[in-house]
């Protein structure tokens, strides 16, 4: 006779982050079909709310563990290719007799497949390395210095999300002058964004931790994005 599993922790938060780290992310996709020009910055629209995602994803690593935010990650994927795929439907569907807004819809929501690709692989291959980074750092840091973790794991996914963004999304459609340009402005807006969230995320983090009576170390988590556990 097989011992039974212990039950799942529950957790009084973690649900209302997934909700929140989901929609950020689903509103910052909508946002990115204009590019806006902010003083020196040139970016995608989605820019503005984009970096708070990775935030929300450095407390869930930080508080509750690889293996929390490899779930969320995948939630939020999951409803990304859901939203973009809707959009391609409607979108392909023929307008109603006198609904004139067609090329207006296209417009905004009809993303092509490459721009719907590269946010994808982008936000994808950026979040878990950004997970990973902080996960490996916190032990070997022992827990010390949550600014370091958080910075450093940013710098890495952030890297990431943009190049492959702007890569897949517009290379060879855009000149190469705005591409540089969003891809610099990109980067270092969103890893500002993070530096000066730093005080906030330390409050949460430690509120959470109190709350939630856990601080997740990856001491022996297999970092597969594929896992399931």
């Amino acid at each position: 006779m097989s011992a039974e599993r212990p039950a799942p922790r529950a957790y009084h938060y973690l649900d209302l982050i997934t909700a929140a780290f989901v929609a950020v992310l689903m509103i910052s996709n909508v946002a990115s079909c204009k590019f806006v020009q902010l003083g020196p910055f040139t970016f995608d629209g989605g820019t503005i709310l984009f970096p708070i995602s990775y935030i929300f994803g450095d407390v869930l690593t930080e508080v509750y563990g690889y293996r929390a935010a490899r779930r969320v990650i995948w939630t939020g994927f999951g409803a990304a290719a859901l939203m973009a795929g809707t959009f391609a439907l409607v979108g392909a569907l023929p307008p109603a007799e006198g609904w004139t807004n067609q090329a207006a819809y296209r417009a905004i929501l009809g993303s092509t497949p490459r721009i719907v690709l590269g946010s994808l692989v982008a936000y994808w291959a950026g979040s878990f390395s950004n997970a990973w980074v902080l996960a490996r750092m916190k032990v070997w840091t022992g827990g010390r210095w949550l600014w370091t973790r958080t910075i450093a794991s940013t710098l890495v996914g952030e890297g990431v999300d943009t190049l492959l963004f702007v890569a897949i999304a517009f290379l060879g459609a855009q000149p190469l002058s705005l591409l540089l340009r969003t891809v610099l402005s990109n980067y270092v807006f969103k890893c500002g964004v993070e530096a000066a969230f730093t005080p906030l995320t330390y409050r949460v983090v430690n509120a959470l931790k109190r709350a939630e009576g856990v601080d997740a170390y990856d001491r022996d988590t297999v970092f597969s994005p594929f896992r399931s556990n």
